[in-house]
């Protein structure tokens, strides 16, 4: 009887160990604390030449140094803008073409294919085009940021809605719901998890096209705090504006990942 009581008891603890673990409070910060810790102890040891590579700290002074004379600030704000900007045109765009696209048929002849042509095209690509048309100002930034910013949208919430399961579309049918309500009740809510996981590419995503269109005749922004600082071989002031875009992305992509835990609370999934 002992025998038997306890092998329940060991299965249990065998499918406990298979999960991921309890959940790391800051556990997003490990990794790039590490990348830090190495930094320091190779700039400390002599490893990187500070010709080359400046030394944390260095960074840190220099960051100070920016903050009190003003420029990283209207840099920044300058910068924020344009990702905010980008992403408030990119997101509606890439969620109504991915509705239209997931919904009908036709919609996915007409749209799926040139949105996956501009997916394989690179940003770089289209600049000459954007400038000819758009000039060099605030329109031809923000319009780089978006065009980057919708494609996850589109991908990741038309796969959201194409996975939903048909037997809620069947029930839909059958309760005789109108396609307004089916959006409200069926579409939205299924397509949830695969526009959260595309708003995690997309706020990236975001900072990546802005380096791209502030490097291209900016007078504010970090990437032209960057690219002036490139000119003077200040180098200090290069990682400054590194560490700002890591760093910026990677609380961005913390915040979505908040947001969509407590969004979709109601799932089981190994992640817990």
């Amino acid at each position: 009887m002992t025998l038997v009581a306890t092998r329940p008891e060991a299965a249990v603890r065998r499918r406990r160990r298979l999960r991921p673990g309890p959940r790391i409070t800051l556990g997003f910060l490990v990794g790039p604390s590490l990348l830090l810790a190495l930094w320091s102890v190779a700039s400390v040891t002599g490893l990187l030449d500070p010709r080359f590579l400046s030394a944390p700290w260095t960074v840190v002074t220099t960051a100070a140094e920016l903050i009190e004379s003003g420029r990283l600030q209207d840099n920044l704000l300058a910068s924020v803008r344009r990702v905010l900007l980008g992403l408030a045109f990119g997101i509606p765009l890439g969620t109504l073409l991915a509705l239209v696209s997931g919904l009908s048929r036709w919609g996915e002849a007409v749209i799926d294919g040139p949105v996956q042509i501009k997916r394989a095209v690179p940003a770089l690509a289209l600049m000459p085009l954007l400038i000819l048309w758009l000039g060099i100002g605030e329109g031809m930034k923000v319009t780089v940021i978006a065009l980057g910013v919708f494609v996850p949208i589109y991908v990741h919430t038309h796969n959201g809605l194409r996975s939903i399961d048909s037997r809620y579309v069947e029930l839909a049918e059958t309760v005789g719901l109108g396609r307004g309500a089916f959006v409200r009740k069926v579409v939205l809510p299924g397509a949830l998890p695969g526009f959260l996981l595309g708003m995690r590419f997309a706020v990236t995503t975001a900072w990546l096209y802005l380096v791209v269109a502030e490097l291209i005749n900016s007078t504010t922004g970090i990437g032209y705090m960057m690219d002036l600082a490139r000119t003077y071989g200040q180098t200090d002031v290069i990682l400054v504006g590194i560490v700002l875009y890591g760093l910026l992305g990677l609380f961005s992509d913390a915040g979505v990942r908040l947001v969509e835990r407590r969004a979709l609370s109601w799932r089981r999934t190994l992640a817990g």
